[in-house]
């Protein structure tokens, strides 16, 4: 029959009967000292009932979590190996792991006490738990991480009963956010044979998920990890668990039905001192997951603990206890609810190493990850619960595009699922909308950037060289008209041109990592503007000479756009690549790749055809792209005075349309699409 539970004081306040408190306080000494001090284990210990007293609860399976601080792996597997331990320990199935979530990402968290404990009950790293330090205001966040405790009691018709039993005086404090999940919680103090006493009592009180804390081990190692004072600590403690073992034992011998998954585990390593620090060395990082049953996905079960942090992040993580846990009760979410940071592994296959990085162009988020074990299967990619891509088995990559209204900062939670085993990770993005940043379709004046991102005005107020002219590179019905730039029309100082100014100048910002310029263009009928020094078609530069600082296209003898870039002191050039057909719309683009170093240069010429070129750029070369910051010049240079100092330059006639900036770099086969469609951005919405 099932023992009925005392009612709920507060969160993490309810206590056993004061009766049996007293009892199992007066047993370990009365409270031991806040941890300091270890009573030995035998003396006031309370006698087990014989084995063949009827077991209090039900059948089915159970949980027992142990949790051991300052217990290393290799103390922890010395002992087993020197037969230092009980034989019920001698038989687990120890494995080193990791804890402390992946440096340098949002998972990454401190390997101290609170983190590491919050990790072991929830599952997952600091972005969902919460708990960032040691001090007694940090909560587990109950919303985005509940608790192994709350998951079991979602499974409402197995009716599990759920129990808290630790030592350190730090961890009752963590569950005060999640309220009616615990149905006994007692703090002992800082007394480990409290500690002992009272789980052995829940387990014959037949108890279904037991979480047991003990903090001899971590009082020890201040004195040295292989001082006496640690060895006897570990010894007294491996003897505590043996004692919790035991009378598992007896309840199986009495209820074959009875199925128990025990872990035993720490929340963090030590330094080769014994010690805890803020250093996320290997030696801090490094836990252990021990099991009384095989775990198809628990790796390197009997290795020793491993020397560099690539191998230890190949073994299990901490954050799989939970999901292990919860599987083996049945109350495991479904994989679109599933936000645990570890898998169970029970799995018969391992995902492990789930990464996510934001791409160089700040749009999309790279997953990453490895996986072992049965390959056979699909795998599934879910963002918030939602399934967004199947892939081939055996897949270890995906990229997911991000779809957002605005520039900003998004937050996802991924789930990958293979084999029977899911893993989640959260994600987060500087976003930067990916597309057209400008449009000027150049049908009407004054000209308008369709995003309403850019102004595209005369250089000069008194020298309107803008007029319209028909479109015919379009087919109909989408031939409206084009923009005229006559660089003839100049005011009295001979600036003259227009010139398109960003809100934001791709060349400049640091989040765009490539960019590309795409517009229509037609010179006169004999290129006449490319002799001398030639034409400035667009340029945010000085174009003096192709050295100065900025970038520019120009127009020169036969009818040839040059591609340019300038620090200052030197030049990145495509020259000898692109000949216009004089007289014809053509489609020019210029796509820069800062991330990458490189601009490539496309002309798609209705007679000669497409012809493209690239070249390398320097650091210094895209530091120095925006040129001189006052905007992009159509037909003159970004001064407006280009012609009037190189008076050998004919000023002339340019026909634009369609100009375009995207914040990334459009590949030649979106270019080609533009070119062959016939038809103005806005109809195609690339």
């Amino acid at each position: 029959m099932r023992p009925t539970p005392s009612t709920h004081a507060a969160p993490l306040t309810r206590w056993l009967l004061p009766l049996a408190i007293s009892a199992a306080l007066a047993a370990c000494g009365g409270g031991g000292g806040g941890g300091v001090a270890f009573p030995p284990i035998s003396g006031g210990t309370p006698t087990p009932p014989p084995a063949n007293t009827p077991n209090e609860g039900k059948s089915g399976p159970k949980a027992l979590i142990v949790e051991i601080d300052g217990l290393t792996h290799a103390a922890l597997r010395e002992a087993i190996a020197q037969k230092k331990v009980p034989a019920a320990l001698q038989s687990l199935q120890l494995a080193p792991a990791w804890t402390g979530g992946t440096d340098g990402a949002l998972s990454e968290q401190p390997v101290t006490d609170g983190p590491g404990w919050a990790t072991l009950l929830t599952g997952t790293w600091v972005p969902r738990h919460a708990v960032r330090a040691d001090t007694v205001d940090q909560r587990i966040d109950a919303k985005l991480a509940p608790s192994v405790f709350a998951f079991a009691k979602q499974k409402k018709e197995a009716g599990y009963l759920t129990a808290s039993v630790t030592a350190n005086t730090l961890y009752p404090n963590l569950l005060l956010a999640e309220t009616g999940t615990l149905d006994t919680a007692v703090d002992c103090a800082g007394a480990d044979a409290c500690v002992t006493a009272n789980t052995t009592r829940l387990i014959g009180a037949g108890y279904d998920l037991l979480v047991a804390q003990y903090s001899a081990p971590a009082a020890a190692a201040a004195n040295g990890l292989r001082s006496d004072t640690y060895q006897r600590a570990v010894s007294d403690t491996a003897a505590a668990v043996g004692q919790l073992l035991a009378r598992i034992a007896q309840r199986t011998a009495n209820d074959a039905k009875e199925d128990w998954l025990v872990i035993l585990t720490t929340g963090h390593g030590l330094d080769a001192f014994g010690g805890v620090t803020s250093l996320k060395d290997i030696d801090n990082k490094t836990v252990f997951i021990a099991s009384n049953k095989t775990l198809p996905a628990l790796p390197a079960v009997g290795a020793a603990s491993p020397t560099d942090d690539n191998a230890l992040r190949q073994s299990a993580a901490a954050t799989d206890i939970a999901p292990t846990v919860l599987r083996h009760l049945g109350a495991l979410p479904a994989t679109t609810a599933y936000n645990f940071n570890g898998q169970a592994l029970q799995a018969t296959t391992a995902v492990q190493l789930l990464a996510a990085r934001t791409s160089a162009d700040r749009s999309s988020i790279e997953l990453s990850w490895t996986l072992a074990g049965d390959l056979g299967g699909p795998v599934q990619v879910l963002r918030d619960g939602k399934p967004i891509a199947t892939l081939p088995a055996g897949a270890t990559r995906y990229t997911d595009p991000v779809k957002a209204a605005a520039d900003g900062l998004y937050a996802f939670q991924y789930t990958v699922a293979a084999g029977g085993a899911s893993v989640s990770i959260s994600a987060q993005i500087a976003y930067v909308k990916v597309g057209l940043v400008n449009l000027f379709p150049l049908d009407a004046l004054p000209a308008l950037d369709l995003n309403a991102a850019a102004t595209l005005v005369p250089m000069a107020a008194d020298a309107d060289s803008g007029s319209l002219v028909a479109d015919d590179n379009f087919q109909p019905p989408y031939r409206v008209q084009a923009l005229r730039v006559d660089s003839r029309i100049k005011n009295a100082s001979g600036m003259a041109g227009y010139k398109l100014l960003q809100t934001r100048d791709v060349t400049t910002s640091a989040a765009v990592a490539a960019f590309t310029f795409g517009f229509w263009l037609r010179t006169d009928a004999t290129c006449s503007q490319g002799v001398s020094n030639g034409a400035s078609v667009i340029a945010n530069k000085n174009y003096d000479t192709g050295d100065n600082a900025g970038l520019a296209l120009g127009l020169f003898s036969n009818c040839e756009l040059r591609f340019n870039t300038g620090t200052g002191s030197g030049r990145g050039e495509i020259k000898g690549k692109h000949f216009l057909s004089a007289g014809r719309w053509v489609y020019v683009a210029m796509v820069v790749d800062k991330a990458g170093k490189n601009m490539s240069g496309y002309v798609f010429d209705p007679v000669k055809g497409t012809q493209t070129g690239s070249v390398a750029l320097s650091t210094a070369l895209v530091a120095a792209l925006g040129g001189l910051g006052k905007g992009i010049a159509l037909n003159e240079d970004a001064t407006g005075l280009y012609y009037q100092r190189w008076s050998a330059s004919p000023r002339g006639a340019m026909d634009f349309n369609d100009f375009a900036i995207w914040n990334r770099a459009l590949t030649a086969e979106e270019l080609t699409a533009i070119y062959t469609s016939g038809q103005p951005l806005s109809a195609l919405a690339p």
